[in-house]
């Protein structure tokens, strides 16, 4: 039967805990949807910090666990019929975390797909449109004097905004009560700012989407979670 330490990741980033959920993570805003969600959920959980360097996410250790080198990345050592479950992507591991613990995933069949779709909507359009728009206005791709790309971004995150501004029209949450769907989104908005972009997408102009934004992070569990695992331990 497979054990926590037959991971070969494990033997770079050990486990002081084999008996919690291991996290392989760095705060992006893929990231910390994870950090987020074990913090909701109240699930045990021993986070590792690995960095976006190559030394970390193309490392054979890391590379053992996501042959993709994206973080964030999870082993549970209390999987499906009890067996470790190692599993990638942001969005998997949300549903299979809500999955496992029973919650943040509506009370109905109807009330879980209403959910997913938004987590869709993230994973598949605000998540790649956002981060492509920082590749352009805030990275290596601003010093593209052709202003195609930059302004393609721009324009489809207005749209997007746009989408998330009217769905809050009448709710405090993206669907219904707090759930994954809110977990997956509130961050990848949030990064505007790291971007340095909320200006021209027109992110100052919104009323609803800043202030679903702030109720998010005003969770006791979102404040600590957006900084798991600790950036500064890369400096230590």
């Amino acid at each position: 039967m497979t054990a926590l330490a037959d991971f070969p990741v494990t033997e770079r980033w050990p486990a002081a805990h084999p008996d919690r959920i291991q996290l392989y993570s760095y705060p992006t805003p893929n990231g910390v949807k994870v950090s987020i969600a074990l913090e909701e959920l109240g699930l045990p959980y021993e986070p590792h910090l690995v960095t976006l360097s190559d030394t970390d996410v193309k490392s054979p250790a890391f590379l053992s666990l996501n042959p993709n080198n994206k973080i964030p990345a999870i082993i549970d050592p209390d999987g499906p019929g009890g067996a470790p479950l190692a599993l990638f992507e942001s969005g998997a591991i949300l549903v299979y975390l809500a999955d496992k613990s029973g919650r943040l995933m509506g009370g109905t069949p109807a009330e879980k797909y209403e959910i997913l779709q938004w987590v869709m909507f993230q994973m598949g359009g605000v998540g790649p449109m956002f981060g492509q728009l920082g590749f352009f206005w805030k990275f290596a791709g601003a010093k593209m004097e052709d202003p195609t790309a930059r302004d393609r971004y721009i324009g489809e995150a207005k749209r997007l905004l746009a989408v998330v501004e009217k769905r809050l029209e009448d709710r405090d949450w993206i669907a219904g009560d707090f759930s994954i769907a809110d977990i997956a989104l509130a961050p990848w908005l949030n990064a505007l700012d790291f971007y340095g972009a909320k200006e021209v997408t027109g992110y100052t102009d919104l009323v609803r989407v800043p202030a679903y934004v702030d109720r998010f992070f005003d969770r006791p569990a979102a404040r600590r979670g957006r900084r798991i695992p600790d950036p500064d331990q890369a400096a230590a």
